[in-house]
């Protein structure tokens, strides 16, 4: 039995905090720097007396599962195949190939992006999901094509996508009301594309991405099996539920039942392989302090503490900068199996043999390969689209 002084505890420090950040307009969410940074680590600290092994561990988690299907209006996530698929204007460069991708998630929603492989293929491939995070057009930048190019040369199939608004998915606005609903069905179609592809072991499954995309990491990751190894870029916080209604503008984190933050989130992924990126200047400036021991405790419950990690970078930014997608290849290497020959340099991944291309070259939608006939268009539409949509 727990003791009635813990949950008076509890009460009192969740009402403290709910009234500190109440958002009037929209009492059902958790949002921005919910907490204090201090808030976080008190209330985190009681809410941990509720689960001391595994199997109190695991009743927490399943309620924080379905929590986030609920919230997000999903009753259950697909497996099948997406329909419509489209490749074209396959690039050949050293040790990789790039193609231009689209394919339909839901009914005239389509999810586009672009898939990096490796020329020479040993066995079966691994696949990555790459989700890339808030900024100026992302999935063209370097940072992101680096990454994808360096993992395809090690054996993986990698797929860039883009957020919703956001490069050839401008079909509507990317801060729709039901945002988060419609990255986390997209989210699973790529992950559904990847594993329908000739040689990809279903087995050796990855996903990461920074900031906006790192939210879309842990949550995919939370709620869906098949992701075996997570890799959630300057995201993971205690006080801090997502800037953005793609993170947080659905009610995923407060429920009847319970409230819980992306630090349960992330930690639901126990005792899979998880790599925690921080920084210095950013919400999670206290990962090595407060969130990575707070995970670690749980993968304890499995005896899997190895399997979770912290890459910190105090002196960083909140990027996904070169340091940080150096130790991200390290971890992937390690837990999916791939082939560093030829990539490893004198004790580093060496990104020098990759080619940046340009926009043009990576757009998937052009005179050629113009947008489907049956495409959605404009906020309203692609709002009523959802509704009723249960991710089937």
């Amino acid at each position: 039995m727990r003791s009635p002084a813990l949950f008076a505890l509890l009460f009192t420090l969740l009402t403290s905090a709910l009234l500190a950040q109440f958002n009037p307009e929209k009492p059902e969410l958790c949002q921005r720097n919910f907490y204090t940074e201090a808030q976080a680590v008190e209330i985190h600290r009681a809410v941990a007396e509720k689960y001391k092994d595994q199997a109190s561990w695991e009743k927490r988690a399943q309620l924080i599962r379905q929590g986030i299907l609920d919230g997000a209006e999903i009753k259950s996530l697909s497996h099948k195949k997406p329909k419509n698929i489209t490749i074209h204007s396959r690039k050949t460069l050293n040790g990789y190939a790039v193609e231009n991708v689209s394919f339909q998630s839901l009914p005239g929603i389509y999810v586009t992006g672009n898939l990096y492989t490796p020329l020479e293929k040993k066995g079966k491939l691994a696949a990555i999901l790459a989700p890339h995070g808030h900024g100026a057009e992302p999935r063209y930048k370097e940072y992101v094509q680096q990454r994808c190019a360096t993992l395809a040369r090690m054996g993986a199939a990698v797929f860039a996508y883009d957020m919703v608004g956001y490069g050839d998915a401008k079909y509507c606005d990317h801060k729709i009301e039901k945002a988060f609903k419609l990255q986390l069905i997209n989210s699973t179609y790529v992950l559904n594309f990847l594993l329908s592809l000739p040689g990809v072991d279903k087995n050796r499954v990855a996903m990461s991405g920074e900031s906006g995309g790192g939210t879309q990491t842990f949550m995919l990751a939370a709620v869906d099996e098949r992701i075996k190894v997570a890799v959630p870029v300057v995201m993971v916080s205690g006080h801090f539920f997502g800037g953005c209604t793609c993170e947080s503008g659905m009610p995923v984190h407060k429920r009847p039942t319970h409230i819980t933050s992306n630090l349960e989130i992330a930690a639901l992924f126990a005792p899979k392989p998880l790599l925690l990126i921080s920084d210095g200047d950013d919400w999670t400036k206290n990962t090595p302090t407060f969130e990575y021991p707070f995970v670690q405790r749980i993968y304890g419950f499995y005896n899997s503490a190895a399997n979770v990690e912290n890459a910190h970078f105090s002196q960083e930014k909140h990027d996904y900068n070169a340091s940080k997608r150096q130790a991200a290849y390290a971890f992937l290497a390690k837990h999916l199996r791939l082939n560093t020959a030829g990539v490893l340099k004198e004790g580093k991944f060496d990104e020098s043999p990759n080619t940046v291309l340009t926009e043009a070259d990576l757009k998937v939608f052009n005179e050629k390969y113009p947008m489907p006939a049956d495409a959605l268009k404009g906020d309203e539409v692609v709002g009523k689209a959802l509704v009723g949509q249960v991710g089937k």
